[in-house]
């Protein structure tokens, strides 16, 4: 028997290596899918952990904890206690105290932490040593320009009223490095409300004010955990963490739900995707196979019918053919696994867990095996059918008819299941049932009904162009209708080109959509978030910079607040940012701040002294205070002119920083109540009035504020958070005043600002009006100590980087507002394609610190290792594996009607029949066949779309701030088009050489 097979094998090569290249092909794909499905289950997983911020990637457990004098015992035994519960492999933990304590500096009462950190000095940049001493204490650099304090001062804390103070000496100011790093990412040791902590060494909680800290222990959890590689469930083993820390009054702070159900929900999108895409191409490859196998069996009938003529029993004919059948398929299926691993390393990359290594490879055998399995059923159900019929009609070169019954009620019950999956997808869920295989039943049912009707077209147009004269029409039909299965052929190009239409459509468009979200996120060609001291010193920088404003732009972003805030330099945004017409017109923002620039500058104070002409009307003493920004470095300054007398005085005030250009401008007046004798200042509680009628300064000389611009109304307000202080220019002087109806109010305001921007702010609200602006005037809560109001110069559907909700204001006016107030906010570097290594230089020479970099390609990559992403990918090999199917298929045909129709075209010859006639006949019937499947193949892709309602997957984190782009182009379709043309075409023509080659040959 072995030798029978090897003959038979031997005798028809070129059929039974087009088998072998099918079974390869549909092997290679079967394979490549489960390594496909873990590499990018992880991919995906470790760009959700990369993006996702360092707090959703870090634990924390804490609890109030009291000291007995040894702080470190106290957290030795903190930690002991956690040991059984929270141990990750790897993780470095960081352990601390912290405690929140209160400082009044001047009329400034904020919270400032007191705290020890693990390894504090290696996560900073120090100006002055490290605190070794107790008591020493390193201060941030925003709280040590907030307070006004250098190296070497001292600073009061308490930790509530009435309890005893503790004085700190600053050794030092610090600045975080990688502020959004893991280090940093338990936000008690971070500015929440007041100002940041102060860091100090563990022996300085030995103090009896500080024995009540809260202690914590944080954790960041290794990338593999969080990826789940292997299998590893991270969100029950924190679950069931969780509930024995509760039992022992222990919190656990976990905010990785969000990043774990994203990774959870990319590796089930990748799952579906890559096992859909697998299922219909393992049917499409049987069904070619099938094909193959109906084509070939014509010559292995004649060996079942001599079989039967001398006895063979059905075992035996059958255990033959299946012989013949084995060897190309275990070939092609042997080939397939390792193609298929290097098509999958090339698409997503190595599998580096050795676990998840195992289960690939056990799934991918499987999967080929499957190929294997699946060919050898489609082919003995073929061969056993075959083998029923009788010696005459085995021995038959032409089939008496082209099907029966059976197979016209297996296209209805198709098409019925495409109506069914049409149904539910367009009213019922669309991706779940038969909804996800809509597409692909919609392009089989347009298949098989254009199979038909090509057969029918053929059939009674061929015989009409022969009784007509038209050879090369009517022999050219006659291919078609009197090949056997060529109406399966053509159907299963239908389905091949419509899958590849589909697929490389949805694979442009998911490049299309990241490509826009990435745009829309970043806001600018590359984006470098910095640090900086405060808003001031930002814009400073990138201005001196970039001096003619084309390559670079300041911007802020808050997203903390409700609503979101980027502030932005308005008269850069048209030359750096890549705006899309959904944000409106790009000069909206710029235009309504040029229409009403507000008053002009007051003058910049840049002398040593101040002094100001004043009346002070009351009998209770009051201090009188005036507060000033450096509009070089933000820094603020802030001048006494001690206690006021009653009655007209001239009082002088020393200033310190505002000699460097540009000098300092005007920030507000204060008025309070004496300074106790700690320091410490309150609102005044009393009725009192003063009057500024003049300042000017020394050193140089110069006058500052004259009574025409005190008695501009317009260049005053009050503060907005309190009850204001009432304000008077009617006199040709500045009054400000608290009366005895403020103070029974309780709660009054001691400030009245300086006005240098136009009010209300112009602003452009992207998405809906927000409620309370409904039933109010607009205004954000988000530029320091009260309301700004605000007017709208443009509402556009979305705005960039804050997506569908948020306010776009300008940054040069939001700083001038702010002022030396504590506001939340990423500091960024918008730039444009053109700025390269030499402007970074310079910004980082100007003061900044650049933190992260990222352009557009960056995170368009980033987007891509998600699992829609990762899903098309796939889906697109696989349209690709089933193009090449389809070809290897019409090799096939080509090769096993290459003997009979070479000897038909040789009679009609001799009969007479021209020979371009010929020619023309016998490549035209498989052209006209592929071209004909083409466009019936892209009619079913564009029918699909709007049928199933065939949609671009969206992202993992449901991002949907733009509509995504169609999922079949006209580029897509025209693509899929000339790709199809190509292979098919050139297998067509190759299969046709054969033929045409005797034709040629017996011309000469």
């Amino acid at each position: 028997m072995l030798t029978f097979i090897i003959g038979a094998v031997r005798a028809r090569t070129a059929q039974v290596l087009t088998v072998l290249v099918l079974t390869a092909l549909a092997a290679a794909v079967a394979a490549a899918g489960p390594w496909f499905g873990v590499a990018s289950m992880r991919s995906a997983a470790a760009a959700d952990v990369t993006a996702a911020p360092a707090q959703q990637r870090t634990l924390s457990i804490r609890q109030v904890t009291q000291i007995n004098g040894d702080p470190q015992q106290t957290i030795d035994e903190f930690v002991a206690r956690l040991r059984d519960v929270v141990a990750f492999p790897s993780a470095q933990p960081v352990d601390g105290l912290i405690l929140t304590m209160r400082v009044t500096k001047g009329a400034l009462s904020e919270t400032l932490p007191v705290a020890y950190r693990d390894e504090f000095c290696g996560h900073v940049q120090l100006q002055g040593p490290c605190p070794a001493r107790p008591r020493e204490v390193s201060i941030s650099a925003v709280a040590a320009q907030r307070l006004g304090l250098r190296p070497g001062d001292q600073v009061t804390e308490e930790v509530s009223l009435g309890t005893p103070s503790v004085v700190f000496r600053v050794v030092s100011i610090y600045t975080p490095v990688e502020p959004d790093g893991p280090y940093w990412s338990n936000r008690l040791y971070r500015v929440q409300t007041g100002l940041d902590p102060v860091f100090t060494p563990i022996e300085t909680f030995r103090l009896n004010q500080l024995a009540r800290p809260i202690v914590t222990h944080d954790v960041e959890v290794p990338e593999e955990l969080l990826r789940g590689d292997g299998g590893y469930d991270l969100a029950a083993t924190l679950d069931t963490a969780a509930a024995r820390l509760s039992r022992d009054k222990l919190e656990l702070v976990n905010f990785s739900k969000q990043l774990l159900t994203a990774v959870a929900r990319d590796r089930s999108t990748v799952r579906t995707t890559v096992t859909i895409a697998l299922v219909q191409v393992l049917i499409l490859a049987w069904f070619a196979i099938g094909l193959a196998g109906r084509y070939t069996g014509r010559d292995r009938h004649g060996d079942a019918a001599l079989l039967k003529l001398r006895g063979a029993t059905p075992s035996s004919m059958l255990r033959l053919a299946w012989g013949q059948h084995l060897i190309p398929l275990a070939a092609g299926a042997i080939a397939g696994v390792p193609l298929g691993f290097l098509l999958a390393r090339w698409l997503a990359g190595p599998v580096g867990n050795a676990s998840d290594r195992r289960t690939a490879l056990l799934l991918s055998i499987g999967a080929a095996a499957a190929v294997l399995v699946g060919g050898l059923l489609v082919l003995a159900v073929l061969e056993a059918l075959a083998q029923r019929r009788p010696v005459a009609d085995l021995l038959r070169q032409v089939r008496s008819g082209r099907g029966d019954w059976k197979s016209g009620l297996i296209d209805l019950l198709l098409l019925v299941l495409a109506v069914a999956a049409v149904y539910q997808a367009r009213v019922g869920d669309a991706t779940s049932g038969l909804a996800i295989a809509a597409p692909a039943l919609v392009a089989l049912a347009v298949a098989l009904l254009l199979a038909r009707l090509l057969t029918w077209i053929a059939d009674r147009g061929g015989g009409a162009a022969v009784r007509s004269g038209r050879l090369r029409l009517g022999l050219t039909a006659a291919q078609v209708s009197r090949r056997p299965g060529a109406h399966r052929l053509f159907a299963l190009v239908v389905v091949a080109v419509a899958m590849f239409a589909t697929t490389l459509g949805g694979w442009l468009a998911d490049r299309e959509h990241r490509a826009e979200r990435s745009v829309a996120e970043l806001g600018a060609q590359r984006v470098l978030t910095v640090q900086a001291s405060d808003r001031t010193a930002l814009a400073q920088a990138v201005r001196r910079a970039d001096p003619e404003g084309k390559q670079a732009m300041a911007a802020v972003v808050d997203t903390t607040s409700l609503p979101p805030v980027l502030a932005v330099d308005s008269s850069r945004l048209a030359a750096v940012a890549r705006w899309r017409p959904d944000y409106g017109p790009v000069s909206a923002l710029s235009a309504a701040m040029a229409d009403d620039p507000g008053p002009a500058p007051l003058p910049a104070v840049t002398g040593d002294r101040l002094t100001v002409r004043v009346k002070h009307d009351g009998a209770p003493a009051a201090a009188l205070w005036l507060v000033l920004q450096h509009e070089g470095t933000g820094n603020p300054v802030r001048v006494s002119f001690g206690v006021l007398g009653p009655g007209e005085q001239t009082l002088t005030g020393a200033v310190t920083g505002c000699s460097a250009a540009p000098g300092c401008r005007i920030v507000r007046w204060e008025v309070t109540a004496p300074p106790d004798p700690e320091g410490h200042i309150r609102a005044a509680d009393f009725p009192t009035a003063v009057t500024v009628r003049g300042l000017t300064q020394q050193d140089p000389p110069a006058t500052i504020l004259d009574g025409a611009t005190l008695a501009d109304i317009n260049r005053w307000r009050g503060g907005t958070f309190a009850t204001a202080m009432d304000i008077d220019t009617s006199r040709g002087a500045l009054r400000m005043a608290i009366d005895e109806k403020v103070i029974g109010n309780g709660s009054s305001d001691y400030q009245v600002w300086a006005v240098d921007n136009a009010l209300p702010l112009p602003i452009v609200l992207g998405g809906a009006l927000p409620d309370e602006w409904r039933l109010a005037e607009p205004g954000l809560l988000s530029l320091g100590g009260g309301i700004t109001p605000v007017r709208m110069a443009g509402n556009p559907r979305a705005l960039p980087v804050l997506g569908a909700d948020g306010v776009l204001i300008d940054l040069d006016a939001s700083r001038r507002i702010i002022a030396d107030s504590a506001v939340a906010g990423t500091f960024q570097v918008w730039l444009t394609p053109t700025a390269g290594p030499e402007l970074i230089g310079a910004l980082e020479r100007n003061g900044l610190t650049v933190l992260h970099d990222e352009s557009i390609a960056q995170r368009e990559a980033r987007l891509g290792q998600q699992g829609p992403s990762a899903g098309s990918r796939f889906a697109l090999l696989s349209g690709a594996i089933g193009l090449l199917l389809a070809a290897a298929t019409i090799a096939v045909a080509g090769a096993v009607d290459r003997r009979t129709r070479t000897a038909e075209m040789a009679a009609l010859r001799v009969q007479g029949l021209p020979r371009r006639t010929a020619v023309v006949a016998s490549w035209a019937g498989t052209a006209g066949l592929i071209l004909a499947g083409l466009v019936g193949g892209l009619a079913a892709a564009v029918l699909a779309v709007p049928l199933a309602r065939t949609a671009v997957p969206g992202f993992t984190d449901g991002w949907a701030v733009l509509a995504p782009p169609g999922p079949l182009s006209g580029l897509a379709v025209a693509a899929a088009a000339l790709i199809a043309l190509v292979v098919l075409g050139l297998v067509g023509w190759l299969s046709e050489r054969a033929v045409l080659r005797p034709l040629r040959e017996g011309a000469r």
